[in-house]
């Protein structure tokens, strides 16, 4: 027999009467109902069943359910599935926002803000805001370092315009305010053993940033590959095992290559260059952020995750994380832009 959902804050019952969505027409007809909607949500925030309050931790609740809030005894304040996640003082219902994360999850070179807003019927401000607040749970740090069982492979690429194909006019501004070309710079790192990516923006290339990330990142006495960039040069010296490839002359030797790490940057970049075009670099972190959750979470022979899976995995990193317009714009104290 079905139970109704949170009718006690003892402990929930949930019951799926339709099989969990496995592709995008599934997911909108499974998540079409808001109750449906709701009740995902709620197991993927809570997986073990045990609610608690976000602003003080208290588990003594009850719940309203024609509002879908629940009343915190601890704190004496309503809190609804939303407050801190992601979600937290959104408008949109989560059926528009469950079908923009199954998008940009499952979409290999990601989706554009206008065409989220067609396909959702939402502006294209929202759906750019909805966006980089999905990008920004997708963002994960781990403690765990590379390189335990196999090599890692470590290079860097340039993201930004091509000065050779600037007017001439354009491309001496961009010189005179960057004073140098106008380009981020991305810092990546690739373990061949689990075959997991990170990546990050980073200030320069100088051999204290790059060998600085390489230190955080990698187990002293791994294996690294490189390309001949002169920063790496003394990796030797911090304990690890080093190896080299000049792409002057050769771009694999053996198993010393970085053609691994390259392919990540061919999927990047065909993301930024055709679905995204123009990427502000103070916002580039969260576009490699999403790249790298799709990379590291696609499927493989011994990792078999289907679209759905992904889609799971991203909505159970919602909570404790928040992004507000005024952080993204800079138009508020909060900016990250200073």
């Amino acid at each position: 027999m079905s139970k109704n959902i949170l009718d006690t804050h003892v402990c929930l019952g949930y019951d799926f009467l339709m099989k969990q969505p496995e592709s995008l027409q599934e997911a909108i007809v499974y998540f079409v109902d808001p109750e449906r909607a709701f009740r995902y949500a709620v197991q993927l925030r809570w997986p073990d069943a045990r609610i608690n309050c976000p602003r003080c931790g208290a588990e003594k609740h009850s719940f309203v359910k024609t509002r879908r809030l629940w009343f915190c005894y601890g704190c004496k304040k309503q809190f609804t599935l939303k407050v801190g996640t992601i979600f937290e003082d959104s408008a949109l219902g989560m059926d528009k926002w469950m079908a923009a994360f199954w998008m940009i999850c499952n979409c290999k070179n990601g989706i554009s803000s206008y065409e989220l807003a067609r396909a959702i019927k939402v502006t294209q401000k929202s759906a750019w805001f909805m966006l980089h607040r999905i990008r920004e749970a997708m963002m994960v740090g781990s403690i765990t370092k590379m390189g335990g069982k196999g090599p890692v492979e470590v290079d860097e690429t340039f993201v930004g315009p091509n000065p050779r194909t600037m007017h001439k006019d354009r491309r001496a501004r961009q010189l005179s305010a960057y004073g140098r070309r106008p380009k981020a710079i991305v810092m990546g790192m690739l373990d061949r053993e689990s075959r997991q990516v990170r990546a990050r923006v980073v200030p320069n290339v100088k051999r204290e940033t790059l060998q600085d990330a390489i230190l955080q990142q990698i187990d002293k006495g791994a294996t690294v590959y490189t390309d001949a960039y002169p920063s790496y040069d003394t990796l030797a010296a911090q304990e690890y095992i080093h190896a080299t490839v000049n792409h002057v002359s050769e771009y694999v030797r053996g198993q010393v290559h970085t053609q691994g790490i390259e392919n990540f940057w061919s999927l990047l970049k065909r993301g930024l260059k055709g679905t995204y075009v123009a990427v502000e670099p103070f916002h580039l972190d969260r576009y490699v952020s999403e790249q790298v959750f799709r990379f590291n979470n696609r499927a493989t022979k011994d990792n078999p995750l289907n679209d759905g899976d992904r889609f799971a995995l991203a909505m159970s990193q919602v909570a404790g994380k928040r992004l507000t317009y005024a952080e993204l714009t800079g138009k508020g104290t909060d900016s990250l832009h200073s």
